[in-house]
């Protein structure tokens, strides 16, 4: 097998977390409360906790992973190292369709905020614009990332802020009517759903693992990055989903287009709406940045096992990245941009990542070698939630990425068939 170059370790556990904490954080927290409420209506905070435990083990199971095999890939490397290589393909395959799907809605949601009626040239710029970051580095990914985390972090205390000295709300938004006029949105058995929803937003400290490759001391960097990341997001979401449930009616939340936004305007510090705006343009930046990043890498990871076309694997650049594989990505999430409406396919990403845990689950569940916090049946406890919430999604998003994940498998068998023939 060709030996490719390595990249270079240089990120420690505080750029590790932020990277992870800054994908969780990202453009969903500014929107996810108000589906979620639609769906658990005052259960919200439930759905909230659900997505965490079901998190909790994905990320157990990528810490005990990452910190084993410490390479670019994330669950791609480790479901070919534990299970073979078509649960591998099966992971790699649902995190690269995935995610550049929320690539392109990240990016339209950046657009849509800072200029609505240019919302999608606005997108390609950005897109353009942090792809270039990347290619300068990964350190300078880091460094961005914590500067947009830093924005997002003071623009969420400052709706929670508002959420605690404003008046509560009798009725109606200013991004549209009430939900119901019963004044109730959702239901008990609307918690699976919604806790789909959530978990999409956890989903970030899998940028984490894949970027195992340029993580100082993966073996320690690793596991504290994922737990720290996900344990702090998980307080943030608990937090803003209380006060959000205390300050609006549930039928307001669940019928809101904007519901940070809406908070802060149906407050005493509604002149204070333009930075909430501004936080979730820097959201959505952020979230965009680390999934490009994560994509990348994943994609290269595949490509050096040949389930990939091979010139995405190239490294190189003054400061070593896979230049192929981000200019690759960049390129697809500007095509879906110029030809999809892609705000449709977020829940198809939601499908693809729950998949992904799933593998990742089972590909840890495999090993011998673990801490006294891992034990076997939390990976099987990972296993089992993935696989409900990834189920108990809207019929229209479980069946268009199963079919997407079909045709990537079959794509694999036609090229193994292929290659197989002309060795032969």
């Amino acid at each position: 097998m060709t030996k490719h170059q390595q990249l270079q370790r240089r990120l420690g556990v505080a750029d590790a977390t932020a990277i992870g904490l800054g994908s969780m954080l990202g453009a969903g927290v500014f929107v996810v409360f108000a589906p979620a409420a639609r769906l658990a209506g005052s259960l919200l905070l439930a759905a909230i906790a659900l997505a965490g435990a079901v998190a909790y083990c994905n990320a157990v199971a990528s810490a005990q992973l990452a910190a084993k095999y410490p390479q670019s890939g994330g669950t791609y490397v480790y479901g070919r190292k534990q299970l073979g290589e078509w649960p591998g393909f099966l992971a790699g395959w649902g995190f690269v369709t995935g995610k550049s799907a929320s690539c392109a809605a990240m990016a339209l949601t950046f657009g849509q905020y800072v200029a609505p009626g240019y919302a999608t040239p606005v997108a390609i710029a950005a897109v353009a614009a942090l792809t270039g970051v990347n290619l300068l580095g990964i350190t300078r990914t880091a460094f961005l990332t914590r500067i947009l985390l830093a924005v997002v972090l003071a623009t969420l205390a400052f709706v929670a802020a508002a959420s605690i000295l404003g008046p509560h709300v009798a009725g109606g938004t200013a991004s549209g009517p009430a939900y119901a006029t019963s004044g109730q949105a959702g239901s008990f058995w609307g918690i699976l759903p919604a806790a789909g929803l959530v978990f999409f937003a956890f989903a970030g400290y899998a940028r984490i693992a894949t970027l195992g490759e340029e993580v100082k001391d993966p073996a320690r960097v690793i596991p504290r990055a994922i737990l720290g990341a996900l344990a702090g997001a998980l307080v943030i979401y608990l937090a803003l989903g209380a006060l959000l449930l205390a300050h609006l009616p549930v039928f307001v939340l669940a019928s809101s287009t904007a519901p940070l936004l809406d908070a802060v305007e149906q407050s005493r510090l509604a002149a204070g709406a333009p930075a909430v705006q501004a936080g979730a343009a820097a959201a959505s930046l952020g979230a965009l940045l680390a999934l490009i990043t994560g994509v990348g890498r994943t994609a290269m990871a595949m490509a050096r096992e040949r389930d990939l076309p091979a010139p995405l694997a190239r490294v190189g650049g003054r400061h070593p990245v896979p230049v192929t594989a981000e200019l690759a990505v960049a390129a697809v999430v500007v095509l879906l941009l110029l030809t999809t409406d892609v705000l449709t396919v977020v829940g198809f990403s939601s499908f693809g990542v729950l998949l992904y845990y799933a593998v990742t689950n089972a590909a840890a569940f495999t090993l011998r070698d673990r801490p006294w916090h891992a034990p076997k049946w939390l990976n099987a406890a990972g296993l089992a939630g993935c696989l409900v919430l990834a189920f108990t999604l809207p019929a229209a998003s479980a069946l268009g990425m199963a079919a997407i994940m079909a045709a990537g498998l079959a794509g694999r068998a036609v090229a193994l068939a292929f290659r197989k023939r002309r060795l032969g």
